[in-house]
């Protein structure tokens, strides 16, 4: 009895159709042997008709011109005398295809869940259709991937075939006709190995993210230590300003509150500014695990057009947050404030001691303030920077000579290496160093023209769009000079500026202040524009020259 029943099993398989799972209904049988209800294969082939190729569901043989179905008396007869008996084909181990679910192409009817897609084929096979693959010598050697919605994605639109190449020229995938005619004499080689070009510079990639991320969780430290040190120098100045003002008893009471009152206001301000940068790097590092995951992830695509698809987004990264003014030092926040209420204490006394009835309490005031702007240039060249460009940010049409401080157009591209701080649409350039406090500089142009700049360090690099030109973004803003005056750029927004015409450029900045001012130099200084704004983050000098200036050339120059 019981190989009875093993016998009567695979009967009853042997009578199963292979699309909808259940017995035969009008069986037939195609050229290559296998059987299904008719019904179901003219089904499966009428989805074949716009190709003119019909194949076998269970082991893919294909057939022209279509053939044609004759019923199998036979196997007919067989299924009717099981019915009889009273026999149904066993349930099947399978579950339907859900709305999340990727659902097998062959099935009929209610679909059910697939196992695995075909890259090969391409068609995605629930368990039972799915059989021949790996049964059958042709299918073994098809690539099977886990169940994807988006095999249509690998069919080539214009011949319809598996789109197994990728064309360099034109950054997409395409089938092995296609360097036949829209893709002729471009530059193209198969998906296998781009996809393995681009796995190594995925894993660069994530190599930098990871230094990047152990890069910024050392400043995080380093800042946390910034704001200890500035605590500890605070308390220590109001703990000082206390005693010294106790000592001048009531005369200077008030003045002491107002010494107090300063110091706090500023030690609030620069603990305000380290947290702030502190809270930004934080942000850098979840956003760079984050994205260390996503690239992770896309490194176990097994799709490789998949892969090739989504690699160009995810494989951009963001611009790095500067930390180069991030450093420890020995630290005098407040000890100057002590050391003038201490002169002042001395010389209080000596005017008690000398002219008791001439007290000028206004003589006890602390000035902490900051000094006053420079108005001549003698006074503007006491906060001159030298400025140095650098090269890895240099546009390809640009020539850097005399110490990277001058910068000329060119006719044609300098065989510069790749990097991703380097400007790829506009022909600039940026300063190798940052700026903070008060800094000045100046500008010798000539040609056609020039944009004078500073600008944020996480400005765009890659493109000609609008989000990585000087004064073209809420990042950066520029003065563009060329023989018919002046015009100040800032977030698109073109403002004409007079002034005397000059090939000489003065640039004043106050980074903590927020002051920023261009002047026309000659024999004498013309303010041509003051702004007053709030910087956020260290900036950086830069300088534009327009596409097709060959020879036009900016200079940053040495000063006195």
């Amino acid at each position: 009895m019981e190989q009875k029943g093993v016998q009567l099993d695979r009967e009853t398989f042997s009578l199963l159709c292979l699309i909808c799972l259940d017995l035969l209904k009008d069986p037939v049988t195609i050229p290559c042997g296998h059987s299904y209800c008719m019904s179901c294969i003219k089904s499966f082939w009428n989805g074949e008709d716009q190709r003119k190729i019909y194949s076998c569901p269970q082991c893919r043989q294909t057939f022209t011109p279509r053939p044609v179905l004759v019923k199998n008396t036979m196997l007919a007869a067989l299924v009717e005398e099981l019915k009889k008996n009273g026999l149904q084909a066993a349930p099947a181990d399978h579950c339907y295809a859900g709305p999340e679910d990727v659902a097998c192409d062959v099935c009929t009817g209610r679909k059910r869940k697939a196992l695995k897609s075909c890259l090969t084929c391409p068609a995605s096979y629930c368990k039972n259709h799915l059989q021949p693959h790996y049964d059958a010598p042709p299918l073994k050697k098809h690539k099977l991937v886990d169940p994807s919605e988006k095999l249509q994605e690998n069919i080539c639109s214009r011949h319809d075939e598996l789109m197994k190449m990728f064309c360099r020229t034109d950054q997409q995938s395409i089938c092995y006709l296609c360097p036949v005619d829209e893709h002729k004499g471009h530059d193209t080689v198969s998906a296998a190995a781009e996809r393995t070009e681009r796995q190594r510079e995925l894993e660069v990639s994530r190599q930098n993210i990871q230094q990047r991320i152990q890069d910024r969780e050392k400043d995080v430290k380093l800042l946390q230590q910034k704001v200890e040190a500035v605590n500890r120098s605070a308390d220590k100045a109001v703990e000082d300003s206390e005693k010294i003002f106790t000592e001048l008893i009531h005369l200077i009471q008030k003045r002491s509150s107002d010494v107090k009152q300063q110091i706090r206001s500023q030690q609030e301000t620069e603990v305000s500014r380290v947290k702030e940068l502190q809270e930004k790097l934080e942000q850098e590092i979840t956003e760079l695990k984050r994205k260390d995951t996503e690239l992770k992830q896309l490194s176990y695509t097994e799709d490789n057009n998949q892969f090739l698809h989504n690699y160009p987004s995810l494989s951009q990264l963001s611009a790095s947050t500067d930390s180069s003014s991030i450093n420890i030092r020995p630290l005098r926040y407040f000890e100057d404030v002590t050391a003038a209420v201490s002169e002042l204490r001395d010389q209080l006394q000596d005017i008690l001691r000398e002219k008791w009835t001439n007290i000028s309490l206004t003589g006890t005031e602390v000035d902490v303030s900051l000094p006053p702007d420079p108005k001549t240039r003698a006074g503007f060249l006491r906060y001159s920077s030298e400025i140095t460009l650098d090269p890895n940010t240099a546009s390809a049409y640009l020539l850097l000579s005399k110490g990277n401080r001058k910068a000329e157009g060119m006719r044609k591209q300098l065989p510069y290496s790749s990097h991703p701080d380097r400007f790829t649409g506009w022909c600039q350039v940026l300063s190798r160093e940052s700026l903070t406090g008060r800094c000045y500089w100046e500008v010798e142009w000539r040609g056609g023209g020039v944009r004078v700049a500073i600008t944020y360090k996480n400005i765009s690099r890659a493109g000609g769009s609008t989000e990585c030109g000087f004064g073209f973004n809420n990042k950066s803003c520029a003065l563009y000079c060329d023989n018919n005056g002046y015009n100040f750029l800032f977030n698109n927004i073109k403002t004409p500026i007079p002034g005397p015409r000059s090939s000489r450029v003065g640039v004043y900045l106050d980074h903590t202040a927020g002051i920023l001012s261009f002047y026309s130099v000659s024999k004498t200084m013309t303010l041509l524009n003051r702004v007053q704004t709030t910087f956020t983050q260290p900036v950086y000098a830069g300088i534009c020259l327009c596409y097709y200036s060959y020879g036009d050339t900016a200079e940053f120059c040495k000063l006195k």
